[in-house]
């Protein structure tokens, strides 16, 4: 079979694959602790899963408008009013389903062929997928720890050509859990407004903070900086909700509409009653996430503790989400090799730090509880002591 060339010049999510491997293990009665997934572990908060039954027995079970139910349209330009101070209306957002809708939804509607796509690595799996499929050319810059893996203005500047359209942006950061400090995101800005570049910034874990770190969307930074910044994100992180599948996009009215028809015929509407659900989220009481970042804290603190104890393993303390991205380059075998051995020999699931571009890193998440981190800690450092 000839297949299309854009599915050709795609590859299959690693975190998926080493995720479902990981589960299947387990349904096979195998004693497996798993730190692939990027999923919080607690349940979707009462009130929200109410919302949606009350959603449900007033019969919002029917198609609805495309861009998204109108009141949570409102809200979540609320939301982005009040908490991140970016000026949106209702009609400056498009509902998706999930966060990745909304980032493949504006790669199709902004990228043509041949166009560039600045995505500093580490990089979330999808990105550079998205830009192949959208026709683009994805231009990978390098980061270091010595930079906390974060683009410099320089490299920024050394990356753009006459072909740049977009630069990807990711804070708090998968796979690193790294935070671009609001100075950094300042002299970022002014290099895409020089460059009149678009800017799209995922900040799907903005509520996962530690440690005092602050977020600041881009596009705050100056009414010139917010004309040229997209918002991708969504509910799956900060309220438990990943498979409930509803995200949005932010931007200019005229993006919005494209990717709007875009969707009207992909998915259409994203699930009616669903909406309500998060229209809940952004409603009622936060004391929900705050219950869970401190949990996520706590976690952070013993795995991070623990990397730190294990021979020829280093990584930084992360700011946000909750993943540490450890490097692993001196246990002197390549991350797909490692997380596969540490999978089949001691029952460990981690996910290649190839799928984010650094093959000498793997990503751990901490999204799981106490005990599990603990005797995955325990299998980990064994593990290593073998190689």
């Amino acid at each position: 079979m000839d297949w299309a060339t854009r599915v050709m010049r795609v590859t299959p999510s690693v975190t998926l694959a080493i995720d479902a491997k990981a589960k299947a293990m387990r349904a096979a009665g195998e004693d497996v602790c798993s730190f692939s997934a990027g999923e919080p572990d607690f349940d979707t908060p009462a009130h929200i899963r109410e919302a949606v039954k009350t959603a449900l027995d007033q019969g919002k079970t029917r198609y609805g408008p495309a861009a998204g139910e109108p009141a949570l349209r409102q809200a979540i330009a609320t939301k982005l009013n009040r908490d991140n101070h970016l000026p949106y209306r209702a009609e400056n957002i498009l509902v998706t389903n999930g966060g990745k809708q909304a980032l493949f939804n504006l790669m199709l509607a902004l990228i043509n062929p041949g166009d560039e796509v600045i995505i500093p690595a580490p990089y979330w799996v999808s990105y550079p997928e998205m830009v192949h499929l959208a026709s683009g050319t994805p231009v990978i810059v390098a980061t270091t720890p010595e930079t906390g893996y974060r683009i410099t203005p320089a490299q920024l500047e050394d990356a753009i050509t006459p072909k740049t359209r977009l630069v990807v942006l990711n804070s708090p950061s998968n796979p690193t859990g790294m935070v671009y400090t609001p100075e950094e995101i300042r002299e970022l800005a002014a290099v895409i407004v020089r460059h009149q570049l678009w800017v799209v910034s995922d900040e799907i874990y903005e509520k996962i903070l530690y440690d005092g770190a602050e977020h600041l969307s881009i596009g705050a930074v100056s009414g010139a900086a917010f004309e040229r910044t997209i918002v991708c994100s969504g509910f799956a992180k900060a309220y438990a909700m990943t498979g409930w599948r509803v995200g949005y996009l932010a931007g200019t009215t005229e993006i919005v509409k494209v990717a709007t028809k875009i969707q009207s015929h992909s998915t259409s509407n994203v699930c009616t009653f669903a909406q309500y659900g998060a229209l809940a989220a952004l409603e009622g009481s936060q004391d929900c996430v705050a219950e869970m970042v401190a949990a996520f804290r706590e976690r952070r603190a013993y795995m991070y503790a623990g990397i730190c104890e294990i021979p020829r393993l280093r990584c930084l303390k992360p700011k946000g989400a909750f993943y540490l991205f450890v490097d692993i380059g001196d246990t002197g075998i390549g991350s797909v090799e490692f997380c596969d051995r540490l999978l089949e020999e001691e029952k460990v699931a981690a996910v290649p730090g190839k799928a984010f571009g650094m093959d000498d890193h793997i990503r751990l998440s901490y999204a799981t509880d106490l005990a599990t981190i603990e005797k995955g800690l325990t299998r980990l450092a064994k593990f290593v002591q073998r190689l």
